[in-house]
């Protein structure tokens, strides 16, 4: 892999589609070959986002069920969010845990910064490892209350075969809690 290797230049940018949410960009590209194709991506607000996983204690994760519309259905998973415009992600991963799953962090742990299908969209999402929690709400933007669900590690395996956890980001912020959990008992 060269680490060296160029870029395409883009040629042209263009915004083809917009709604509330999201922004669609066509970029034409150049490549260092000479090649030309046209790609297009979501195009984000750089904000980035967030996901939480927290241990209630040393043995015990919490989970949250949450209405997903992409799917129409619900989905077991970890406290997420969008960073909000003057927070950090530590900061917005504990607003989004006490907002979502009714818990302040003591100690938030960074596990990895990972991206979703990065061929068409350019945002990263933190993920973190909270800690030492204590009871603390804050009202957050979901349209309803979203269930809070303990899970002993000891059920990982049984977590992983669920039909309802399927998110691509909880599964791999679960593996990147085991990783880190199997580091510290050595």
């Amino acid at each position: 892999m060269d680490p060296n290797k160029r870029k395409p230049d883009i040629i042209k940018a263009e915004i083809v589609a917009e709604s509330r949410l999201f922004k669609v960009e066509s970029l034409h590209l150049k490549f260092s070959n000479g090649e030309e194709r046209v790609y297009e991506r979501m195009r984000g607000g750089n904000r980035g986002a967030v996901m939480v996983v927290p241990m209630l204690d040393a043995d015990t994760l919490l989970l949250i069920r949450e209405y997903a519309a992409g799917t129409h259905s619900y989905e077991l998973g970890f406290p997420k969010g969008l960073i909000d415009p003057g927070e950090n992600a530590f900061e917005a991963g504990n607003r989004e845990l006490m907002e979502e799953a009714g818990f302040g962090a003591g100690s938030l742990i960074p596990l990895k910064q990972v991206s979703l299908a990065p061929g068409y969209f350019a945002s990263k999402m933190d993920i973190l490892l909270a800690r030492d929690l204590f009871p603390e709400w804050r009202l957050g933007d979901e349209p309803e209350p979203l269930e809070v669900i303990p899970w002993p590690l000891s059920r990982i395996d049984e977590l992983l075969e669920r039909e309802d956890f399927t998110e691509s980001r909880s599964i791999s912020a679960l593996l990147l809690t085991q990783k880190w959990l199997a580091r510290q008992e050595k």
